[in-house]
């Protein structure tokens, strides 16, 4: 396990007001739309940089990745995938909010870290398990809240994604440090009781799969970041 502070590279260096730009347009979602994005601010530069762990440090630098990020939001963690990317390399964008999706695919025309790889990007506006199953993907990046659905819904995304990852590959995702505690003191019960079940099916994934875990607590709230691989014996979900 370790700990993320902050991140190198060209994210550090985004222009304050892109930043300001993001916060605004994700802030006003948030407000009306919270069950979906899971916070009020946009991921942390941090977060994106643990994120795109296995983008950057993968098994073959020479072999090209498929990759698919799922919840893209307002680029904060696409930007950390675009900064890790190498040429060859394509991905996938999937948010089903639609104004998050222009978004992103305006940045994928204007930002300096994201219009490099506007040629090997694709965005789509749907919900993930959409995307259909013709397609397999070497890293998947996942920023969909699980904590704010069901037990249920969320084995159903875990099980769509281990159906398009492709044997070997590996599935990043975050959650934020101290949830479950904030709930027990002040979520209705019926609440508190539908994220424990969704944790336990949350852990029962990282007990099969999990490959490490890192905190970044530069971002607001702290995450944990959870990385799992896909054995290679596995052709599909089990």
């Amino acid at each position: 396990m370790s700990e993320t502070q902050s991140p190198t590279g060209p994210l550090a260096a985004l222009r304050l007001e892109e930043r300001l730009r993001d916060t605004r347009l994700f802030f006003s979602q948030a407000l009306r739309t919270f069950h979906a994005t899971g916070s009020i601010v946009p991921s942390s530069s941090a977060l994106a940089h643990a994120m795109a762990e296995h983008i950057r440090h993968r098994p073959d630098p020479d072999e090209p990745l498929r990759i698919l990020e799922a919840g893209a939001g307002t680029g904060a963690i696409s930007r950390g995938i675009a900064a890790a990317m190498r040429p060859g390399d394509t991905v996938d964008f999937v948010e089903a909010n639609p104004e998050f999706a222009a978004y992103v695919e305006h940045l994928l025309e204007t930002d300096p870290v994201m219009s490099p790889i506007a040629d090997s990007a694709e965005v789509h506006a749907c919900l993930v398990d959409e995307m259909g199953t013709d397609r397999t993907y070497d890293v998947i990046v996942s920023g969909l809240p699980f904590a704010n659905f069901t037990a249920d819904t969320v084995r159903g995304i875990l099980d769509y994604y281990f159906t398009v990852l492709r044997p070997g590959g590996t599935l990043s995702f975050y959650g934020y440090l101290y949830t479950k505690e904030v709930k027990a003191v002040i979520a209705r019960r019926e609440d508190y009781l539908r994220q424990a079940r969704t944790s336990w099916v949350v852990q029962d994934w990282l007990d099969r799969y999990g490959i490490g875990s890192e905190k970044v607590f530069a971002n607001i709230p702290p995450a944990w970041v959870h990385h799992l691989r896909k054995p290679e014996w596995e052709s599909s979900s089990s």
